[in-house]
């Protein structure tokens, strides 16, 4: 009997450990990490509902916390993601643009949260690499992948799946929230759209909706470019310019060859023709049905069309599309949050809305992003997490995608590994501003000569100012007073009025640049690969 009762003894400890641990385990927050590409936060109610109604989303800012100064460090996708795996500016993880493989060695907070207890898994568009580290389970996109009929690398080997990309995305999700699930464990789970990148091919119940639909425009789509320097003019990017008639803007090959429209190069046809393959017979006739009208009537309206015209033409084809693949977006995102409500997982998951980076909706004429100007620099962010988010919060702080990773990892519990350069928002979640560091963001592009020629620029944006200095084939700084001056239209840099903030603020860029160890010698580092690649000539 001496020996039993110690023994039992140990068992009862042994269980209550057990019992602890499991409860810890539980308490652990689940993460749904959900973004689409290129989503414009103008295309997004809780923002500005303006263009479109989005409900879905909205009850993420309802139920948490809306960030109207949430921004990206890189205005283009493969980096902007690869900044939010790692925590680390471009510059430190090499990803600087979408042809720079992704150096494999770094490691990414879903292999730490993994590591440490948790099951992840990755449904829809990563956009680099085939094989995600740190995931238990994925089915990926390969590149951009297509709207229709989409293939998926998997971890058990390809597929192709007949139906609309979006609803396929969110089918695979809740496939494995409903059967693949470890109920002991907390999870970590990326759910990201295509949608809403270019080339904008909505699905049947919204195209036939939104192309019925009429858009206000934006107050500078005709900008002229006075006031800013020569990155802005010199930009390929312009709705009428540059945005192509069959791939964007649905006009089939044929007919817009035969009414002569000018096009820089065959680019565009071929993407709207590998596009139009993809569809089933079934998908051809629907799609014929509500485009076929929309060609004849651009046929008999193109040969009066002057420039004005058009552009307001292209405009109102353009936000039809982008808009009708943000519907399917809004719809299945809806579908995930009741998922969560209705089985008991919403309490304790913390739920993330964002993008890859901000989007031009005809702003200044453009569409696409890169620049460090709001409509790129921007980008959509909400985040709930019942209990410890105040419903109906907003936040006007600096914070960046460079900062989920270690906000992640604090909200798990993990440390967060020497070298990431973000700042844990958990302060701000929970409502304490005066832990919150950061009042300057940093940014740095460096996709050029490349994909709508934006030059390669860096800079330092606050609340109230916004300072780039753009570089490598020029040397141009620009400065926009971004409360007097929200439409960022006159660059002051020059203005005697603003003497001492130029001082202050070039200062402070500077310090920047030291605190987050880039430099000249790094900008010219990446300018020698360009020209090993050849994208840069010698005599460039």
């Amino acid at each position: 009997m001496r020996l039993l009762l110690p023994f039992a003894a140990l068992i009862l400890l042994f269980s209550a450990c057990q019992q602890a641990t499991e409860k810890t385990e539980q308490q652990r927050p689940n993460i749904v990490f959900i973004m689409s590409d290129d989503h414009a936060y103008q295309a997004i109610s809780a923002y500005d509902n303006r263009l479109i109604n989005t409900p879905n989303i909205d009850r993420i800012a309802e139920e948490g916390i809306l960030f109207t100064n949430a921004s990206v460090t890189n205005s283009i996708c493969a980096p902007s993601r690869a900044t939010i795996l790692t925590g680390k500016h471009a510059h430190i993880h090499g990803k600087i643009d979408n042809v720079f493989p992704f150096d494999t060695t770094n490691i990414t907070f879903p292999q730490i949260l993994h590591d440490n207890g948790y099951q992840t898994a990755m449904f829809g568009k990563l956009h680099f690499g085939n094989n995600p580290k740190g995931f238990d389970e994925f089915k990926i996109l390969p590149g951009q992948g297509d709207y229709y009929n989409p293939d998926f690398i998997t971890s058990e080997g390809d597929t192709s799946i007949q139906g609309y990309v979006t609803d396929i995305i969110t089918d695979m999700t809740l496939d494995w929230l409903g059967n693949r699930r470890d109920e002991e464990k907390p999870f970590m789970l990326f759910y990201l759209h295509k949608a809403s990148h270019r080339e904008w091919f909505p699905a049947p119940r919204h195209y036939k909706e939104f192309t019925k639909r009429t858009f206000p425009e934006p107050a500078t789509l005709f900008d002229d470019y006075e006031g800013r320097g020569t990155a802005a003019k010199e930009a390929e990017m312009n709705l009428l310019e540059h945005m192509t008639i069959s791939a964007d803007n649905k006009i089939y090959p044929e007919l817009a060859k035969e009414l002569g429209v000018e096009e820089a190069n065959e680019w565009g046809y071929r993407v709207f023709k590998s596009k139009y393959s993809r569809f089933t017979e079934e998908q051809k006739q629907e799609w014929d049905a509500i485009y076929g009208p929309i060609n004849e009537e651009f046929a008999e309206l193109y040969p009066s069309m002057d420039d004005s015209t058009f552009m307001r033409w292209k405009y109102q084809r353009y936000m039809q599309d982008y808009l009708a693949c943000v519907a399917a977006i809004d719809e299945n995102v809806g579908r995930v949050l009741d998922y969560l409500d209705e089985n008991g997982l919403s309490d304790n998951t913390i739920v993330v809305y964002t993008s890859d980076q901000g989007f031009y909706l005809g702003e200044h004429g453009w569409f696409d992003k890169r620049f460090i100007y709001d409509e790129s620099f921007l980008t959509p962010l909400m985040i709930k997490w019942p209990e410890k988010i105040k419903p109906g919060s907003v936040s006007s702080e600096m914070v960046q995608n460079l900062d989920f990773a270690q906000t992640f990892l604090e909200a798990a519990g993990v440390e967060a590994p020497d070298g990431m350069q973000g700042e844990s928002l958990m302060p701000l979640l929970q409502g304490d501003n005066q832990q919150w560091e950061r009042d300057a963001a940093y940014y740095h592009y460096y996709e050029y000569p490349g994909a709508h020629m934006v030059k390669r620029h860096y800079g330092i944006v606050t609340e109230d100012y916004k300072l780039a200095h753009f570089y490598y084939d020029i040397d141009e700084w620009e400065l926009y007073d971004r409360k007097k001056d929200p439409r960022e239209l006159n660059n002051v840099y020059a203005d005697p009025a603003y003497p001492a903030g130029v001082e202050e603020l070039t200062q402070r860029l500077y310090e920047l640049r030291e605190q987050y160890k880039d430099s000249k010698e790094l900008d010219q580092k990446y300018i020698e690969l360009y020209r090993e690649r050849g994208i840069i000539k010698d005599e460039q």
